[in-house]
């Protein structure tokens, strides 16, 4: 970070996309209900207006905002472009289930809400503004993971809500303490005051902190919530909840551990490597036997959480962590967001057995689910089988060879489930799958686009990871 500013313009993307989210509910309030889509597209707008904004200032030197709260890093500038580009495929998944919905502009507001939380814990270099952009980005969640009124979702809605206000209680508690450790906020005055910080004080603020953010990431032992919400809630929200939350989350983890725990008398590196460990261990196991796709997808991105760990694991340890992880996580919300697609545009197939006969109904389908369950093991040309690579080369520079071992092991335990959906996708017999007309349209675009992207950006990641590069 070369300079500091207090320029608004410095947060155009976050700025834009706020401003969308109110003057859209305004429109809400004012549109009938046949013209509500309008505030989808402002949504859509916005979205790309970000990411182009984003793509400028990732040209540009890196700098502050605001008392050096806010950081326009590549972090940064890569998290926008990936949640940004995330959140336009989840508006896509929308639009037809949403359609003359009463309260079809109230969902695309929060939204845009839920994704601006993400966006500012991306960027944010001070504990404070941590803990609103956590706020920011877990209320509008909760409501949208209810969004659908019904049993599951109310159920989902609660579980989510009860957890994720416990710990962000311990989030906010963790805060306190290490303020009373640092006496200060900011991430570049306590890395210097927790060189010599109490090590129990330390310990126990950043157990809380770091209880709230893995909340937000889905990861071990925050990762309760995660199947049974996703499995309640509609699949766009679904889609929504394994993604773009997690990109805002690993971002600030990777922040805090080469700013703020790198120097630290607390064992940043090993602990996050065990959590790591954890995460994508228990994930796999809980999806091996697992019917539901949508249940199994969910215990998918715990362990998917696992893999995106060790590079946060490494951070200030090894040069190849930086770009392991933002390729990583562009990698897998674009492979995920295409598994869920397809999901979102077979509605009544919930369950494994449900696919049977896919490949014979819908071979550009089958076929785009085939190459992101595979892509999601880390399958090339995919772009997830780089970023596992780059994450598995940094947690072996960065001296962690065991848990690049583990993870090794864990990705080919993984085949075994997504197989089990595979198989019965691409099998020509059984019970006619349940498909809808055309209502299903738009989820298909995004499913094939979604593919197509997945495998250019792992074609085209040497330049990719030169970009990505500290």
């Amino acid at each position: 970070m070369t300079e500091m500013n207090e320029n608004p313009l410095d947060l155009l993307p976050e700025v834009l996309l706020a401003a969308s989210a109110v003057l859209g509910l305004l429109l809400g309030s004012w549109l009938p209900r046949a013209r509500q889509w309008a505030v989808g597209l402002l949504a859509v707008l916005a979205c790309v207006a970000g990411i182009v904004a984003a793509s400028v200032a990732a040209t540009e030197p890196a700098i502050t905002a605001f008392g050096d709260a806010f950081a326009i890093d590549p972090i940064t500038s890569t998290s926008r472009i990936v949640v940004l580009g995330g959140t336009l495929l989840v508006l896509a998944l929308t639009f037809g289930p949403l359609r003359g919905d009463p309260r079809e502009s109230e969902f695309y507001v929060l939204l845009q809400l839920a994704a601006l939380g993400a966006l500012m814990m991306a960027g944010a270099q001070d504990l404070l503004l941590l803990a609103a952009a956590y706020l920011l980005a877990s209320i509008p969640a909760y409501t949208l993971a209810g969004f659908r009124k019904d049993g599951p979702g109310t159920e989902a809605a609660l579980k989510y809500y009860v957890i994720g206000a416990l710990l962000g209680v311990l989030l906010l508690t963790g805060i306190t303490i290490l303020f009373a450790a640092g006496r200060a906020t900011g991430y570049p005055v306590l890395g210097d005051a927790f060189r010599d910080a109490p090590k129990a004080l330390l310990a126990t603020g950043a157990t809380g902190l770091l209880a709230g953010v893995l909340f937000k990431a889905g990861g071990v032992p925050a990762h309760f919530w995660v199947p049974d919400a996703v499995q309640g809630s509609s699949p766009p929200v679904a889609a929504l909840l394994t993604t773009v939350p997690k990109i805002g989350a690993l971002a600030a983890l990777f922040r805090l551990g080469e700013a703020v725990f790198a120097d630290s008398t607390l064992p940043w590196p090993a602990l996050i490597s065990v959590l790591a460990a954890a995460s994508m261990t228990l994930g796999n196991l809980g999806a091996f036997f697992q019917q539901d796709v949508k249940r199994l997808l969910a215990y998918s991105t715990i362990s998917q959480v696992g893999y995106l760990l060790m590079p946060v694991a490494v951070a200030g340890r090894s040069d190849l962590a930086q770009q392991a992880l933002l390729y990583y996580l562009a990698a897998y919300t674009v492979t995920n967001l295409g598994a869920f697609a397809v999901v979102c545009a077979l509605p009544r197939a919930q369950t494994l057995d449900s696919y049977r006969g896919l490949a014979k109904e819908r071979p550009l389908l089958a076929a785009s689910l085939v190459i992101c369950l595979l892509g999601l093991v880390g399958t090339p040309p995919t772009a997830v089988f780089l970023g596992k690579l780059e994450a598995f080369s940094a947690a072996f520079d960065g001296g962690y060879a065991w848990l690049a071992a583990l993870a090794a092991a864990n990705t080919v335990a993984s085949l075994f489930y997504y197989l089990r959906w595979i198989v019965p996708a691409v099998s020509g017999s059984g019970a006619p799958l349940p498909v809808d007309g055309d209502g299903d349209r738009t989820a298909r675009v995004v499913a094939y686009a979604a593919t197509a992207v997945s495998i250019g950006l792992g074609l085209a990641g040497g330049p990719v990871l030169d970009a990505l590069a500290p």
